[in-house]
């Protein structure tokens, strides 16, 4: 009977995710390049994410997460986690369990303003000291399904025992997104 119940729930889980928007991103700033997909990133209840960040000189993060929205008035909330592969450059390449969340604010169907921030100490970390990212800009939709962004990422993989920290992303970027 257990079982039955098991499943039920994550079928009732995946039903529920079907249903929530999809959407494809790219971002490019001035030393590195993020590629996202996100499954009811914009809508209340569960949302899925996964991301791939490259930079030339200080490595790599990919990570997936999951999160819940609130509706909090105008705002969405987002609280969640990530679990996430790192290669630094100069660095071990591990792995992160990362928390935190974010806030978008709707303004009219077109515009959104929205900001996160993800967090993972040495205890949730290995390879590196810390994981920390941190992103806010605008999305602008100019023909639905297809909008543009323009904001700030930070993503920095703390070295440990002494290694350099490599900064993935420090800087502004300009991006497109594609919500189906």
């Amino acid at each position: 009977m257990k079982k039955s119940k098991i499943l039920g729930m994550a079928g009732m889980l995946l039903v529920s995710a079907s249903v929530n928007a999809m959407s494809i991103s790219g971002q490019a700033g001035e030393d590195y390049t993020n590629i996202g997909v996100g499954f009811g990133t914009e809508t209340s209840g569960l949302a899925l994410s996964g991301n791939w960040m490259h930079n030339d000189d200080d490595g790599d993060a990919a990570g997936l997460g999951l999160g819940l929205n609130i509706p909090l008035g105008p705002l969405m909330a987002t609280v969640g986690g990530k679990g996430l592969y790192t290669h630094p450059n100069d660095s071990d390449e591990g792995y992160a369990a990362a928390v935190g969340g974010g806030l978008q604010w709707p303004m009219g169907d077109r515009f959104r303003l929205f900001g996160e921030y993800y967090y993972s100490p040495d205890s949730l970390s290995s390879g590196i000291d810390s994981y920390e990212e941190a992103n806010a800009g605008a999305r602008l939709t100019i023909l639905r399904p297809l909008s543009i962004e323009a904001g700030y990422r930070y993503l920095n993989l703390a070295g440990k025992d002494g290694a350099p920290d490599n900064v993935v992303a420090d800087g502004p970027y300009v991006g497109v997104n594609a919500s189906f």
